[in-house]
C-alpha cells in the first residue's frame, strides 16, 4: 500500500542501475503515483546464461519494487535456494554467474517471450505485473547495448569483467558495443516528453549511467530537457556503497568523490545530492554550476529511502 502522504504534482523519470538505484527507484515509487513515474533501467550489463537472457538491473528495480529482493545482498530474491546451479555444476557446466532457482524462472520467461517476439520492454513489463509490480520499469532500450570493460587483462564484458573476476582487473577504459547504434525504448522515449523532473538515482556513473547516456540521442535530450533535472552521487566519503565505482574512478586518475561523479553530470543536471559527510565539498559542485543539497544518503530503511526521496523531490521542485 502507499504511504499516505501529499501527493506530488509533477511526472518523474527516474534513472537507475544496481542496488542504489533501486533503493531510490523504491523511495520514489511509495510517493509518487504509478501514473506519475516511469523507471528506466540499465540494460548494459544484460547477458545470456545457460542460454537464458539475463537482465540483472532490470531484474534488481523490479524485485526490490515487488518487496521480494534479498536484503542481505539487495539483488536475487529472498530465501532463494540454488539446486539447479548445483545440478549444472554437476553435469560438468562452469556456473561462475550464479542464477537462484525463484529468479531462474523470471529468466526461463523473458527468454520464451523474446525467442516469441516480444520486445524486452513487452517483456519487462509483463513480468512486473505479475510480481504485482504498478509502476512502470522499462528498460533503456529494447536494442542491444553491451558495456565493455578493457582492462589489463584484455576486453571483458561486463558481467566477466563483475562478476567472474570481481571487478580485480585494473579497468582502462569502458566502451559500449551498440551493434551500430540503440534506440531509445518507446517507454523511455514517452517519459522524456512527458516528465517534468529526471533524477539520476546513485548508481555507478561508468557503468549504470553511461550505458544510458549511450542510448542514440539520449544525451542531447536530457542536456535540452526543459524540466528539472537532479542527481544522486553514490560515492560518499571517497567510497562506493556497493561496487566498483571508487576503484574505477582511481584507475582512471580520477578522484574518488562526490564532486568527481557531479563533474560526469556537467551540462546534465541543475542540482546535486550529496550526503552530509561530504558537507565540506558542497562548494566545490556549486562551483561547476549545480545546486547542492546536503543530507542523509545512505539508504538503510525503507523509510530512509521514502525520506531521500522526498528530500530529493523537494529540493527539485522548490
Amino acid at each position: 500500500a502507499k504511504d499516505i502522504m501529499p501527493r506530488y504534482d509533477t511526472n518523474a523519470l527516474a534513472l537507475a542501475g544496481g542496488v542504489g538505484g533501486a533503493k531510490l527507484a523504491l523511495g520514489l515509487a511509495k510517493i509518487l503515483d504509478p501514473d506519475q513515474l516511469t523507471l528506466v533501467v540499465n540494460t548494459g550489463d544484460d547477458e545470456i546464461f545457460y542460454g537464458l537472457h539475463v537482465s540483472p538491473d532490470l531484474d534488481t528495480v523490479m524485485y526490490t519494487l515487488a518487496g521480494i529482493a534479498n536484503p542481505e545482498t539487495g539483488w536475487g530474491i529472498t530465501g532463494e535456494t540454488f539446486n539447479m546451479l548445483e545440478r549444472l555444476t554437476a553435469y560438468g557446466e562452469d556456473t561462475w554467474f550464479g542464477l537462484g532457482d525463484k529468479d531462474l524462472a523470471t529468466h526461463i520467461r523473458r527468454t520464451n517471450l523474446l525467442n516469441n517476439g516480444e520486445s524486452l520492454s513487452e517483456v519487462t513489463s509483463k513480468l512486473a505485473v505479475a510480481l504485482g509490480v504498478e509502476h512502470a520499469i522499462m528498460p533503456m532500450t529494447d536494442d542491444s547495448l553491451r558495456t565493455i570493460v578493457d582492462t589489463e587483462i584484455g576486453s571483458l564484458a561486463f558481467q566477466d569483467y563483475f562478476v567472474k573476476h570481481r571487478s580485480e582487473p585494473k579497468a582502462t577504459a569502458i566502451r559500449f558495443d551498440t551493434n551500430g547504434g540503440a534506440r531509445p525504448s518507446p517507454g523511455f522515449e514517452r517519459a522524456l516528453s512527458e516528465s517534468t523532473i529526471i533524477v539520476f538515482c546513485p548508481s555507478n556513473p561508468y557503468l549504470s549511467v553511461a550505458p544510458i547516456l549511450e542510448v542514440t540521442g539520449i544525451r542531447e535530450r536530457i542536456a535540452g530537457f526543459p524540466g528539472k533535472r537532479i542527481a544522486v552521487s553514490p560515492i560518499i566519503g571517497g567510497a562506493a556503497i556497493k561496487g566498483p565505482a571508487a576503484k574505477l574512478m582511481a584507475e582512471f586518475g580520477v578522484e574518488p568523490s562526490c564532486v568527481d561523479v557531479a563533474k560526469q553530470y556537467i551540462g546534465l543536471c541543475d542540482a546535486f545530492v550529496i550526503d552530509n559527510i561530504d558537507a565540506d565539498r558542497a562548494n566545490e559542485i556549486d562551483s561547476l554550476g549545480m545546486d547542492v543539497l546536503v543530507c542523509n544518503t545512505i539508504m538503510t530503511s525503507k523509510e530512509d529511502k521514502i525520506t531521500l526521496a522526498r528530500k530529493v523531490l523537494d529540493f527539485a521542485l522548490r
